[in-house]
Parts: structure tokens; C-alpha cells; sequence
């Protein structure tokens, strides 16, 4: 087990507070989306504050796991509807912030963007209260290379510590999967959503899931079937995994809010690598028009039309 460096989150914390209170203070936003301690021991939930003297309850912590992106593309009652508002993101945050931004959903002007060096956030699996190691720290940030935002309006002055070397559990398993037959493949993922609910929480907490009705919602006609069975689950899983296909940031929260612990951003790792491998596009700080599954190019590869 190693332990993972989190001495800078101290500082963070200090640092966010003080340019919220500035921001607030000076009236170049309205609010700040961030982080506040939670009633369980060394827990966090999101917070928004309009008020200066509110910014002492901003943290940063390892237990700072939401992708607070989504409170900008849902509708959120403690959002203001006029002015600039401010917001706190990691690296895979902010990925998607710029994603939001290539679509059009949102205006770079009218966003603050705070964000914060980040060695690693915990797992969902283990206590809030828990050290950071390489035993408890969250899947998505063994893949992770992006521990310092860049981009943004304000970013703490802080050195982030050296990394230590973790086993990258999603290249793992994708490897694994891939050396079965397709037979196999199959069967494991269909395996994996027959455990589905169609609770829709996955929808709910990710920030690209932004239209006001949902496809998979309409029953005239009905595209997708809405009851917890095997057909209308694949094809809910495998309809989602394809309309995130090089928009996904990696945040992982849909994973981490699944009750049934499917793995689902495994499959979204799945489909960035392809992406990446097809057409050289992933998901960046650059702010892209238009991804390549949303465009066509005479060059573009099409040997899979046979």
C-alpha cells in the first residue's frame, strides 16, 4: 500500500476560500458551485454560496468526488439565473466543462472557472474519513494524468507532489476483456446489465446528459424499452456508452452513483480509446466544435462498410 501525498489540500482549501470571498466580494459573480464538509465524518457535498461571508465553508479534499459540472446543465434552484457564476473542478471536471462548452450548452464568459490541483479523490467503496492510498484511491484516477487545470480564470499556486506509479485498473480490465471471443465479451456485458434497475441515476449526475427530454423517455414512439428487462437494458446501456463516445470526460460519476455497481465507465474508457485509436480525438481542455462522430470526412476510415 502507498500512501498518497494530499498535503497540498490544505492550502487548496485556503486558496479557494479566499478567491470566493474576493469574486463575491467584488461582484464578479453572483455564486460559486463548490464543496462544503458533510455531516459524516470527513465527507463532502456540493454547496453554492452568493454570499462573501459563506465562502469559509468552501473545502478541498479527497472526499471531494462530484462532478459539479452537472449543476450547470441541470436545473438547480440555488443557481442564480443572471450573472457569472463561479465553479470549483478537477482535471476530469473541467473536461467536461469545455465538452459542455464544444456543444454550445454553455458560455465561456459567463462562468468563473476555480480550479484545483488534485492528487486523487477516494473511491466510493471506502469511508469518507479514510487516508488517501493506493488502496483506496478512485479507479478513474489511476488513468488520470490531468492533476493541474488548465485554462482557468484562477488555479491555486500550489506544486503538486510526484505521483506515485498505481495499476491502472480500467486498462486492466479492457485488456482482459479483450482477449475473449466476442461470445465472451458479450455475455459478460449482458451479464452485467441484467443487474440494471432503470433507475437512470447514470443520466442524472452526468453533465452531458442535458436534453429536457430524453430519447429513451418517449413512448410515441418508444425507442427504448422502459421496464428493468434484458432487451430494453442493453440497449439503454449500449445507446448511452454510443452517445458519449468521444464527449465523455472520464469523471466517473455515473459509475460511482450506479447502486447495482455496474461498470460503467469501463465501457466509456472502452469507447474513448476507440475514438482516440480511429480518428486521434479525446476528450481535452481544448474546446472542439464538433466530435468526430458528429462529423464526416471523405478520408475517414470506412472499412466497416461491407
Amino acid at each position: 500500500m502507498t500512501t498518497i501525498d494530499t498535503s497540498i489540500y490544505s492550502a487548496v482549501t485556503e486558496a479557494i476560500r479566499g478567491e470566493a470571498q474576493r469574486t463575491l466580494s467584488e461582484g464578479l459573480v453572483t455564486a460559486i458551485v463548490g464543496y462544503a464538509a458533510a455531516r459524516r465524518k470527513g465527507s463532502a457535498q456540493p454547496i453554492v454560496i452568493t454570499n462573501a461571508a459563506d465562502s469559509e465553508k468552501l473545502i478541498f479534499s479527497p472526499a471531494c468526488v462530484n462532478n459539479l459540472t452537472v449543476y450547470l446543465t441541470k436545473a438547480k434552484k440555488e443557481i442564480p439565473k443572471t450573472g457569472r457564476v463561479g465553479i470549483v473542478v478537477k482535471g476530469c471536471d473541467l473536461k467536461a466543462l469545455v465538452g459542455l462548452m464544444g456543444e454550445s450548452q454553455l458560455k465561456r464568459d459567463e462562468i468563473y472557472i476555480i480550479g484545483v490541483p488534485c492528487a486523487g479523490v477516494l473511491a466510493s467503496t471506502v469511508q469518507p474519513s479514510q487516508e488517501l492510498t493506493s488502496d483506496t484511491i478512485a479507479s478513474k484516477c489511476r488513468e488520470c494524468g490531468e492533476f493541474l487545470p488548465q485554462g482557468c480564470d484562477f488555479v491555486p499556486g500550489v506544486e503538486i507532489p510526484a505521483a506515485p506509479e498505481l495499476e491502472k485498473n480500467y486498462s486492466a480490465e479492457i485488456a482482459r476483456l479483450e482477449a475473449l471471443t466476442p461470445a465472451e465479451r458479450w455475455a459478460y456485458w449482458r451479464e452485467q446489465f441484467s443487474k440494471c434497475v432503470k433507475c437512470y441515476a447514470c443520466r442524472q449526475v452526468c453533465p452531458f446528459c442535458f436534453c429536457e427530454q430524453c430519447l429513451c423517455d418517449r413512448n410515441k414512439p418508444q425507442m427504448v424499452e422502459s421496464t428493468p428487462r434484458p432487451a430494453g437494458n442493453t440497449a439503454w446501456h449500449i445507446v448511452r456508452a454510443m452517445h458519449l463516445a468521444g464527449r465523455c470526460a472520464g469523471c466517473a460519476e455515473c459509475e460511482r452513483v450506479c447502486p447495482m455497481d455496474i461498470p460503467l465507465n469501463l465501457l466509456n474508457r472502452k469507447m474513448a480509446r476507440e475514438l482516440k485509436e480511429l480518428y486521434a480525438y479525446e476528450a481535452s481542455f481544448q474546446v472542439n466544435d464538433k466530435g468526430p462522430l458528429a462529423t464526416y470526412d471523405e478520408k475517414d476510415d470506412q472499412s466497416f462498410i461491407k
